[in-house]
């Protein structure tokens, strides 16, 4: 019996800022979970983090982190990710600054 296949979405860090971004269905890189592509196929989601690790010059750390459908898009499951979609911890700035900001 075949495992099933949880969907993910393609996440790494900018390489020149280091913010947290991920892989959109046009190809673009988003600062917004919300915004990532829902990957639902075991070989799609291979092929998509294949052209990811292929952008060295716009991205570094490209890896599959599993999400779920959300009523804005996807959503992450797992603490890391979660935490991930927050922004950096050390102090604040770019996404928690903007949320300062509202």
């Amino acid at each position: 019996m075949s495992r099933h296949f949880t969907p993910k979405v393609v996440t790494a860090n900018a390489l020149i800022e280091g913010d947290v971004v991920y892989l959109t269905a046009d190809d673009r890189w988003t600062r917004q979970h919300h915004e990532a592509e829902l990957i639902e196929d075991e070989a799609h989601a291979q092929l998509r983090l294949l052209t990811a690790q292929a952008q060295k010059n716009l991205v570094v750390g490209a890896y599959l982190a599993d999400a779920k459908p959300g009523e804005a898009g996807p959503e992450p499951v797992h603490f890391r990710e979660v935490f991930r979609t927050r922004g950096p911890s050390n102090y604040v700035h770019g996404k928690q600054e903007g949320a300062l900001n509202v």
